[in-house]
């Protein structure tokens, strides 16, 4: 019974290890292609719910249509929204591709990651 117990655990955390690892390359190869040459938009945001979809519409309007063009990124960093903030931004991340929304902690690696050489 003790080796079934022990093997139980080594599986799991063998398997949540996997886990971590295939998580830890999908998250570098997403947001480590950042580069240097362009304007990245970074918007820290909190309780926006009734606010954020207008506003990242009128930028993403303006980037998409011509009218500002030396924007290569928008990064929304959710500050722990007790509302639909993160949702409303993820849901809006699918349909754009420049538009990624992150928590502040991964913004911030992303940010230490961006190569400016």
């Amino acid at each position: 019974m003790l080796e079934f117990v022990l093997n139980t655990v080594f599986w799991t955390l063998a398997f949540y290890g996997l886990f971590e690892f295939i998580k830890n390359i999908l998250y570098i190869s997403t947001y480590t292609k950042l580069k240097a040459d362009g304007i990245y938009l970074i918007l820290a945001v909190k309780n926006q719910e009734d606010k954020i979809e207008g506003f990242l519409r009128s930028i993403l309007f303006k980037i998409l249509y011509g009218k500002e063009d030396n924007i290569k990124n928008i990064i929304v960093a959710d500050l722990k929204s007790k509302d639909k903030t993160k949702e409303i931004a993820k849901k809006m991340g699918e349909d754009y591709e420049i538009l990624k929304v992150v928590s502040w902690k991964e913004c911030k690696e992303i940010i230490d990651g961006v190569d400016v050489e």
